[in-house]
């Protein structure tokens, strides 16, 4: 049976407000090698990031955007 998207899609209200291609944030989530995916909804009140990956833990990135300044919470 394959894997879905899904099944490995991650969930989390943040802090992080608007994005540039420059940002701290943008660059280390393009360039993490275990994200397949990612987004920020910076237009939601709180800021959801998805992210997509079979390996990293929801607390490994909770601590990988704790560790860029802002805050992160798994919903």
């Amino acid at each position: 049976m394959m894997d879905t998207v899904a099944d490995h899609l991650h969930i989390f209200k943040t802090n992080i407000g608007k994005l540039c291609p420059n940002c701290t944030v943008h660059k280390l989530l393009n360039n993490f090698p275990a994200i397949k995916q990612w987004s920020i909804d910076t237009d939601d009140a709180d800021s959801v990031l998805r992210i997509v990956s079979s390996t990293l833990t929801p607390q490994a990135i909770i601590s990988i955007i704790n560790d860029l300044g802002h805050e992160c919470a798994e919903l």
